[in-house]
């Protein structure tokens, strides 16, 4: 038996002005999902429990079966751990990104105007973050660069009671001062920020990315602080090999940590313009090569609504069905092994907010052994009605694997 999970990173939305009061499942052209639509289980998964916050670590950790209430330690670990960051028990890690901010003088006066710094190159971002090492490494802090605008900050001998270090992508266009955490053990981590942005808004790279028309990376942002991660291994937990395929360090992280192949695919950026061709290929290939189970992770719907891009977000879904579902099915079938396929969110990103929710989130499970009758097309609305809920949402591995 093989195993397929497409999760398509913040997909489910609310109906919006901005699409005439439908949601970008209901416009997307997705012909292949919806024709295992109708044949499928089709229901509602809570993905992040009661009390925890939305984010893509949680709630990545719930479908692939582990209870983050149990083995969620915070997100940067995570990153590190695909960075090959060797933690002791000690350090504690933030993710840093690196941000554009408004030119106010007074730091608390500046405004987020853009968490990823114009979706910034990994070749320019790695630059920059050398100069933030050099500038601000010690033997307490050392900065590792990540991929595009995701970085690692280590801090040895560090504190999680960090008060809210707010996800700069929760106040996109919003001025910063009131999210910069009060709390004393904070203090010396926004420091670093402020320092940052002196010497960032004149960097060579920022130089000529403002002369291209592009938006500086003028500041580090510190925020996701953890400690070194405790995840089960995947094959011993569940009695099948697996294997991780995303752009984005986090969830190759977890793959990691939970000893999943974590292949690289060329191009790959987590957003619109990523090489879904080459993670289809790199499914295909892993199935080919005895994986058993597949986790394809796409960033893209998520990136879309953070950046409040209603036609990109609806373009995305339809380039993730037809790009990467349609061809690694179509593998699956030739194989002639029998194969179970999930596909869902990790959480909603609505265009509204333009940040994570924490709604229960739409999923299909479809089995090529049997056909059920299922929902006319996959969304929101119809998993909804069909008054299927899976209320524990790390059970829907278990479901998927039907342990």
């Amino acid at each position: 038996m093989k195993y397929l999970v497409l999760l398509c990173d913040g997909m489910a939305d609310t109906p919006s002005e901005y699409l005439n009061l439908k949601t970008p499942m209901e416009l997307a052209d997705k012909p292949n999902m919806d024709a295992l639509a109708k044949v499928s289980e089709v229901g509602l998964c809570k993905t992040v429990a009661n009390g925890l916050k939305p984010g893509s670590d949680v709630a990545n950790l719930s479908v692939m079966g582990y209870d983050p209430t149990v083995s969620y330690t915070g997100r940067s670990p995570l990153e590190a751990a695909s960075i090959g960051i060797d933690l002791k028990d000690t350090d504690v890690t933030l993710r840093c990104n690196i941000v554009t901010l408004s030119d106010e003088e007074k730091y608390e006066d500046k405004t987020m105007v853009d968490y990823c710094a114009g979706d910034i190159s990994t070749a320019e971002a790695r630059e920059i973050i050398k100069t933030v090492e050099e500038k601000l490494g010690s033997d307490i802090y050392r900065f590792y660069s990540g991929v595009s605008y995701r970085h690692c900050l280590v801090v040895d001998g560090g504190t999680t009671s960090l008060g809210n270090m707010t996800p700069p992508h929760d106040i996109s266009g919003k001025v910063i001062g009131e999210y910069l955490s009060q709390h004393e053990n904070a203090k010396p981590l926004i420091e670093l920020m402020k320092k940052s942005y002196d010497f960032l808004k004149d960097h060579p790279v920022n130089i000529e990315r403002v002369k291209k028309g592009e938006k500086p990376a003028n500041s580090i942002w510190l925020w996701g602080e953890g400690t070194k991660p405790v995840v089960e291994n995947f094959k011993e937990k569940n009695g099948v090999s697996g294997c991780v395929i995303s752009a984005v360090d986090l969830l190759k992280g977890i793959g990691i940590c939970a000893g999943m192949e974590t292949p690289e695919v060329e191009g790959a950026t987590g957003y619109i313009d990523t090489n879904f061709e080459g993670k289809a290929n790199a499914a295909i290939e892993s199935f080919k090569n005895g994986c058993d189970l597949v986790y394809v992770h796409v960033e893209a719907p998520d990136e879309c609504g953070h950046r409040c891009e209603p036609e990109n977000k609806v373009k995305s879904i339809g380039l993730i069905d037809k790009l990467i579902l349609a061809p690694v099915k179509e593998a699956l079938d030739n194989m002639g092994e029998e194969y179970r396929i999930l596909i869902c969110p990790d959480h909603p990103t609505p265009l509204l907010t333009k940040t994570h929710s924490s709604e229960p989130v739409p999923f299909m499970i479809y089995d090529s052994r049997k056909k059920l009758n299922g929902v006319d097309t996959f969304t929101e609305a119809t998993a909804s009605a069909t008054g299927i809920f899976i209320e524990h949402g790390p059970s829907i591995m278990d479901r998927l694997l039907e342990k």
